[in-house]
């Protein structure tokens, strides 16, 4: 298919005079339509597109179709069927009224080419520029973001469920392909063992290790005559080529035979696969709350004077952490011309070295709570925590709260990659310290603190004093209203199930997602009624005012 761009800066005259007429108090699509114009150009789209060949359905149309069919959550054929039958698509199209419209197919084809190349995130970006052109959207002022979790659009298995399934994968893939073949190596057991899904174990743990052992040597024995003399290029199906993986991280072979590896023995959760349906979705663990699947991060702007935008969105694995987002989601902004001055984040984004980076590399004052020292001499109350000690950088010692200075000062790297100082102090002074109860219980008789280095050091205490203050308070409230707009986007669109397989795929949904997002909030912003504000029992609304 090649493309053809068309214009799609004219509405015909006959779908805007019927489409006014059908909507004379305005309709979200038209009004999109007039203050925007058309959302996307087809030269936005050319390169995935060759030069020659049929004519292409118009991907500038096809992209805001996709936008419009998660805005209201339609399939394919749904949206296919809208573009045929509703007046006010037809409008912000650009379509005659008579317009047959296409295939719901086409749009599959569309996604195919975004995914393809990678270039998803035009679906967002393209409309988050129009929208900063409009001035809609702008830089340093306040933003917020926060993450929920995606669950995989397949079953979750558990690993003896997922060698079952993957199994029987591999082999319904080959008798598919070469069955005479398959007849050939398959024992008669196999046909009932792999003739069900894998479901409704009652197992004691001795049945369990023989089955899943016994698993592992079908699969090998499976593997080992595909790769023995591979003329028919099997280890090519993506069934077997996930089975060989899954073996990889499932099994080893000691003695001549298949053993089962335990739980001390198998990659972590970000490499290990739960499902031969979608070996990218990883297992996610979040305080009590455990997920196969993936983890989106939302940002958007705080703005009580206009509508509230996502000016970002970022799709990782599962175990990837809040944190580890935070550099991504501040280097996007920043590429975009769209950085906060104040960004608010829960606990899970802040460490010391994104306060410093934030404020030192973009200006921008990072606003979360930071963990509290978690040492038992500040839980204790009266005890001399870190805080309690003065650091003297500049000739790099400290002084404990009873006046004595350090004797020691080494400069290392923590695991974390972070720059850190362990401080040591003297056991002539420590061993005969009045405080020492209340300082260290080391049996060596003196105190060592760690910190990290100056910046990040002074960065965090700061912090943790900042965040007892009212003002911390009152400016963190405005943190909570990211929680609507991971409401919305579950209620709406579905954003807590991934509607595809894959990394790929999956940010193609949140994309969408966004940019969708994004068109209901401007709707209801220049159609709805004001914004409400947080509403109160009739209890607490009869409480006394402040003075």
């Amino acid at each position: 298919m090649a493309l053809k761009p068309v214009d799609l800066t004219s509405i015909p005259e006959e779908t805007a005079r019927v489409a006014k007429a059908a909507f004379p108090k305005g309709n979200i699509y038209l009004k999109l339509r007039d203050e925007l114009g058309a959302l996307y150009q087809d030269e936005t789209f050319s390169h995935l597109f060759p030069s020659a060949g049929c004519p292409a359905e118009s991907p500038g149309r096809l992209a805001m179709i996709t936008v419009f069919q998660f805005a209201e959550g339609l399939s394919d054929r749904a949206a296919a069927d809208a573009v045929r039958s509703r007046i006010d698509w037809k409008y912000a199209l650009g379509l005659e009224l008579t317009d047959p419209g296409f295939d719901a197919t086409v749009l599959v084809e569309f996604r195919i080419r975004l995914n393809a190349s990678d270039q998803a995130r035009l679906l967002f970006e393209t409309l988050l520029e129009r929208l900063r052109e409009a001035k809609l959207v702008k830089a340093r002022g306040r933003q917020r973001t926060d993450s929920t979790r995606v669950l995989a659009g397949v079953q979750a298995y558990n690993r003896l469920e997922c060698v079952w399934e993957a199994m029987r994968w591999a082999l319904n893939s080959l008798a598919q392909v070469v069955p005479g073949w398959l007849g050939e190596q398959a024992p008669v057991e196999w046909y009932e063992r792999y003739e069900r899904r894998p479901e409704g174990f009652r197992l004691t743990d001795k049945e369990r290790l023989t089955l899943l052992e016994q698993i592992g040597a079908d699969g090998h024995r499976l593997l080992d005559a595909i790769y023995r003399i591979d003329t028919f290029g099997l280890g090519r199906l993506p069934a077997v080529e996930i089975l060989r993986r899954i073996w990889v991280q499932q099994y080893y072979i000691e003695g001549g035979a298949v053993r089962f590896r335990q739980s001390d023995n198998h990659p972590a959760a970000r490499e290990m696969i739960y499902s031969p349906y979608d070996p990218e979705a990883r297992l996610g663990v979040k305080w009590e709350t455990e997920w196969q699947g993936y983890k989106v991060h939302l940002t958007e702007t705080i703005d009580p004077d206009g509508p509230q935008l996502i000016t970002d969105v970022q799709t990782d694995v599962a175990p990837a952490t809040d944190r580890e987002a935070l550099p991504e989601v501040q280097a996007c902004l920043e590429q975009r011309d769209l950085l906060p001055d104040q960004h608010l984040v829960d606990g899970g984004y802040v460490t010391a070295g994104h306060l410093v980076d934030s404020r030192r590399d973009r200006q921008i004052d990072l606003l979360g709570p930071v963990k509290e020292d978690g040492s038992w001499q500040a839980k204790a109350g009266k005890g001399f925590a870190v805080s309690n000690f003065k650091i003297d950088w500049e000739n790099k010692q400290a002084i404990c709260p009873e006046g004595k200075v350090s004797g020691g000062w080494q400069e290392a790297r923590a695991v974390y990659e972070m720059e850190i100082v362990h401080i040591n102090f003297l056991k002539k002074d420590c061993s005969v310290c009045p405080s020492m109860s209340d300082c260290t219980k080391s049996k060596g008789q003196r105190r060592t603190i760690t910190v990290n280095a100056r910046p990040y050091h002074e960065a965090l205490q700061e912090a943790r004093a900042r965040q007892q203050t009212p003002e911390f308070k009152k400016q963190y409230q405005a943190r909570a209203g990211i929680e609507g707009t991971i409401s919305q986007g579950v209620r709406v669109t579905g954003l807590r199930k991934a509607r595809y397989r894959g990394l790929i795929k999956t940010r193609l949904q949140h994309y969408a997602t966004a940019a969708a997002i994004n068109i209901l909030r401007l709707g209801a912003w220049w159609l709805g009624p004001p914004r409400e504000q947080t509403r109160l029992s009739p209890f607490l609304a009869l409480a006394p005012k402040a003075a």
